[in-house]
């Protein structure tokens, strides 16, 4: 089955959980943890690369990363396309570079560029109109009807919660599958987007955001489909490489700390080393 077919299937069935990945490594412990989805982070991306999430990463950089993580999962791969990297015509050629890549669905954002992460201040948005010929655009690049298109609305902190919800209908009549409002402030709201739009509904949770973190089955309860953590695996990844790196400045060496590293041979087994061993023997290496 194709993984936008079997993308679409499990979220109509209930909430997909979805943690975010940066590269090949972190995309496989997310599946090999038993979550039924990836998904690829541009945030993340942006931070492995030593850079903030303000759409410093042109197009290219951020397909070939994508493309590591498709190949390195079996699982439904979900993307963040940013703004589409400029106007309709950008948006159509993004669409069909991240098919080409082996995701199943991405979402596009309302942004004007340069874009900024869904909780920073000091965004800018482009018209709806602009935005629903976007959608219209990568709706009409796509060769596979099942390819799932999140359109994504900064609007709440920029032109207020109703005017979100206006957005937001009208990516609906363009052509998405699935709605993003995001950085909702309040449980309230989360309710009101979850009761007031069409279409299945994608929230984006992490802890230390503006939107408040919500139970799993609540979230559920009222209907929402797919719910991203962009950046948690990440920042913890950032607080174990910090105290590895100060025990090895202190004493040389990780010793100290064994009790919290992977194996020797689990770092290459997580990577399915073993899979490729075999592959060298049967091709006679």
């Amino acid at each position: 089955m194709k993984t936008t077919t079997r993308l679409r299937q499990i979220y109509s069935k209930g909430l997909l959980v979805a943690p975010g990945a940066f590269d090949g490594l972190s995309a496989k412990l997310i599946e090999q943890a038993g979550f039924a989805a990836v998904y690829s982070s541009g945030g993340a991306i942006a931070r492995s690369a030593g850079v903030p999430d303000l759409g410093l990463m042109d197009l290219s950089e951020n397909i070939a990363r994508i493309a590591q993580i498709t190949e390195a999962v079996t699982v439904p791969v979900i993307a963040d396309a940013d703004t589409g990297y400029g106007n309709a015509l950008n948006a159509h050629r993004t669409a069909r570079m991240l098919e080409r890549a082996g995701v199943a669905g991405f979402h596009m954002e309302d942004q004007a560029l340069p874009k900024k992460c869904g909780h920073f201040e000091g965004k800018k948005l482009v018209s709806t109109r602009e935005f629903v010929g976007k959608i219209k655009a990568v709706r009409d690049a796509l060769h596979d009807d099942d390819f799932v298109v999140v359109a994504r609305t900064d609007a709440i902190g920029v032109e207020g919660f109703d005017a979100a919800l206006e957005r937001a209908h009208a990516y609906a009549e363009a052509g998405a599958d699935v709605l993003f409002v995001e950085a909702p402030e309040s449980e309230e709201q989360i309710e009101r987007i979850a009761c007031e739009l069409p279409l299945p509904k994608l929230i984006n949770m992490f802890y230390g955001g503006k939107t408040p973190l919500v139970p799993l089955k609540r979230l559920e309860e009222l209907g929402y489909a797919i719910c991203i953590i962009p950046s948690d695996l990440q920042r913890t990844v950032i607080r174990a490489m910090q105290d590895t790196l100060e025990v090895l400045k202190r004493d040389g060496n990780a010793g100290a700390i064994q009790d919290r590293m992977a194996g020797f041979t689990e770092r290459d087994d997580v990577v399915d080393m073993a899979d490729y061993s075999e592959l060298d023997r049967k091709y006679g290496g």
